[in-house]
Order: structure tokens, then sequence, then C-alpha cells
């Protein structure tokens, strides 16, 4: 009797990773909307000082008018920030278009603290012309998780490098550490199911669903990794099909930028 093991099995990994997409998609929106009640903190403190001292000087026109030109711009703020949340929040069956610098800042908002803690060096090129048809909250989790394995990978005081380019009918995201490398002898086996370099953390699944979130999008990712003392490092790039504007003038880009993570 012939028995192909792998074939019974493929199934259940595909499921497996189907799974694991939705919960890290939930996951990721809870962390996103952590992330921005603390963000939204600081220009609600902003409201209610203004406001004490408008009641405070409030026999003084000039002053009262200072401090509601303030309060405007605190409004305009959280107004922003209410937007962008509004936009993930909503999901969608279909692919809309997005600028990716949309994505690449909240993926870094979402672990900014990780970032600051760890004192990272973050180096962004990320223009706003490059332009996606994509599921949002799918891509949103690529990108974090490549971020992840970034920050995972870096000692203290690294560096990580989010740059953006369009290139011709594709729009590509790169993302590179100065970490401790992937042996070549791995490389091969990198967006494999089950398999992981982190020993005793992590799935070995984050990777395996990137590339099918990818290839879904009909895109690519690909890795370039070094273990040279004085130059290791990893760089994953995401290749994507660049939005036609003139396929869909109806639907314009998410263009909506959040605070920079820094």
């Amino acid at each position: 009797m012939d028995v192909h093991p792998n074939l019974d099995l493929e199934p259940d990994i595909t499921s497996a990773i189907e799974a694991l997409r939705v919960a890290e998609e939930r996951a990721l929106e809870g962390q996103l909307a952590f992330e921005i009640m603390h963000e939204i903190k600081n220009p609600i403190e902003a409201l209610g000082h203004l406001t004490y001292l408008t009641f405070l000087e409030a026999e003084k026109p000039d002053k009262v008018r200072e401090y509601m030109d303030l309060a405007e711009e605190q409004m305009v703020t959280i107004r922003r920030i209410v937007k962008q949340t509004l936009g993930f929040a909503k999901g969608s069956d279909t692919p809309q278009p997005i600028e990716l610098v949309v994505l690449a800042e909240a993926a870094l908002r979402i672990h900014q603290r990780t970032i600051q803690e760890k004192g990272v060096r973050l180096i962004k090129d990320l223009p706003k012309s490059a332009v996606a048809h994509v599921h949002k909250g799918e891509i949103l989790q690529v990108i974090s998780n490549l971020i992840v394995n970034a920050i995972d990978a870096l000692p203290d005081d690294g560096t990580i490098c989010l740059r953006l380019r369009k290139r011709r009918d594709e729009v590509q995201l790169t993302i590179a550490d100065n970490g401790h490398g992937i042996p070549r002898e791995y490389c091969d086996k990198i967006f494999k199911p089950f398999f992981t370099t982190k020993q005793d953390r992590g799935t070995g699944l984050g990777l395996a669903l990137s590339k099918r979130i990818i290839d879904r999008h009909s895109g690519r990712i690909r890795m370039r990794s070094s273990i040279r003392p004085g130059r290791s490092g990893t760089a994953f790039r995401i290749s994507l099909p660049a939005h036609n504007q003139n396929s869909n003038l109806n639907a314009a880009p998410q263009t909506d930028t959040p605070p920079a993570a820094a």
C-alpha cells in the first residue's frame, strides 16, 4: 500500500495555518486598539488642561481664543486617529486600494513599545506613492510578523530599516535588520510550515502564513540573509501588484497616515 503522509497532512496544515491567520488578525486588532488608546490619551489630557485654563481666564477673550485654537488642534489629532482606526476596524471581504505606508506605520505602532524598550534604531523610507490593491488586515499581519522577526533577531541597539519602492507595475516593501542572520542551510526551509529558528519560541507558522497571504495577493516574498561577522542581517522583500488607478476610478486609495512610530 502506497502511503503519502505529506499528502495526508496537507489539509490539516492548511487548516492550521488558516486558523492561525484568523487568530493573529484578531490579536493584531486588539494590539492596535490598545496602542491607539495609549496614543489618544495625550490629546485628551491636553483638552482637559485647555478647558481648565479657559475657565480660569474666561474674562480674557484673547486668551480664550488662543486656548480654543489649541483645543481645535487636539481635536484634529483625535479625529485623524479615530478615522484611521475605523479604517482598520471596518474590514472587508474584498481587497481595497491602500497606500502601503499606512500599513507599515500601523505595524510599527503595534510594536512601538518593544522597539523603544529594546533601543532599536528605526530607519524609514516610506513614500506615499506606493499603492496596492490588498486585504489590508492580511497585509498588516505580514508586515507585523516580519517586524517581530526582525526585533527578535536584533541585539539591543540594533537597526531595522523599512523601505517602500514602486517598480513599474509592482510595489515593494523591504524590511531589513542587522541581527544575527540565518544560516544558508536554513534558507530553503524558512517558508515551510513548522520550521523555526527560534528554538523554544514561536510556532514555525508565521512565515508560512505570510507567504500564503502574499501568494494569495499574486505577489512574492523573498529573503536574503548573511551571518558574516560585522555584516550579518536579514532582509525580506514583499512585492505586490501596483494598484492601477485607471482600473477603478471610484476607489480612491486610503491615505490617512497614522502618526509615526518614531
